[in-house]
């Protein structure tokens, strides 16, 4: 019911998700005359999907604690409180993110031995993309919580992504001992001596996209700032090629020349397939989508849910601290 357009994009987007994989079912929170306004006939997956209806919606102005003490009958806290009764195995939402974060720490906590949870998604990169976090969960965070985050970043690495031995680092100002504030520098004393994870010691800011690092880890103020530096650099860089190739007659010719390789670049740096970020140290899968989400986008964040669901993510990293204990 929530992010920039609502049921009309995220009913289809979740479908294409349902659709694309014969395990899942569908459990459609909000208003039910939307919902099935967006659905249509829902076609041979309909009988996968279920409507759970709601009263109230969480909008973009309302803060965590009103979220929380107002609204227990929205889309969000409804989508929720499934998971935490187990009758969902994710929540999806493109809503408001303070909200979805407060929400679900209310209502699920936390896993034995995490502090706070930690917003992590995919970057793109060169051979691939890289996994950050906390991208805006926590404004600081001490380096007990950045080794956290650090187990849970390379365990959705290798059981999400797929990389057997994923490489961990802390972003810094520089690669050097020395670099850094107390923190970073304590985490990176503590993630040295541990010898249970592929730490590989500090990154800079340019190596988020050269493959450097498998998990780049930092604090929710930085990460946050750097994400949003990524995406307007993004947008500047396109909207600066169209510009060029359309200045002249000559240079529109000549974009159509270079059309293929144009097309490459979209397709390579295209942000759609890396939506949906992770609310790892959760007790459960929560997963945000981009409220300006088109549907191959918000299907995409659906697909993130079921993957994390079917491995039982939260499970995992439990483990992993019980382990490292």
């Amino acid at each position: 019911m929530s992010g920039d357009h609502g049921p009309r994009v995220c009913v289809p987007g979740a479908l294409a998700a349902l659709v694309a994989d014969p395990r899942a079912r569908l459990a459609l929170v909000g208003e039910p005359k939307a919902i099935e306004s967006a659905l249509g006939a829902g076609g041979a997956v309909r009988d996968r999907i279920q409507i759970v209806p709601a009263s109230q919606v969480v909008t973009m102005d309302d803060t965590p604690r009103e979220a929380i003490r107002r609204k227990k009958d929205s889309s969000m806290r409804r989508a929720i409180d499934l998971v935490a009764s187990g009758e969902a195995a994710a929540c999806v939402s493109a809503g408001n993110t303070g909200a979805l974060m407060s929400t679900a720490h209310f209502v699920l906590g936390m896993i034995e031995g995490i502090e706070r949870p930690a917003i992590l998604a995919p970057i793109p990169a060169e051979g691939g993309h890289t996994l950050m976090l906390d991208l805006g969960a926590n404004h600081e965070a001490s380096s007990e919580q950045l080794c956290q985050f650090a187990v849970m970043g390379a365990i959705v690495a290798t059981q999400v992504a797929g990389v057997a031995r994923p490489r961990v680092a802390l972003l810094n100002i520089g690669e050097e001992d020395i670099k850094g504030h107390a923190r970073v520098q304590d985490a990176h004393r503590r993630l040295s001596e541990s010898g249970r994870l592929n730490y590989v010691g500090y990154v800079e800011g340019n190596d988020v996209f050269t493959g450097a690092a498998d998990v780049v880890v930092t604090d929710g103020f930085t990460g946050n700032v750097a994400l949003k530096s990524m995406e307007g650099l993004a947008r500047m860089i396109g909207q600066a090629i169209r510009t060029e190739f359309s200045a002249s007659p000559l240079r529109r010719i000549a974009a159509l020349a270079a059309w293929p390789a144009l097309t490459a670049l979209k397709t390579r740096l295209d942000p759609r397939p890396y939506n949906g970020a992770s609310m790892v140290g959760l007790a459960g899968v929560v997963i945000k989508s981009h409220g300006g989400a088109d549907q191959l986008a918000f299907a995409h964040a659906v697909r993130t849910g079921i993957v994390e669901a079917v491995n039982g993510i939260p499970s995992l990293i439990s483990a992993e601290l019980a382990a490292r204990a």
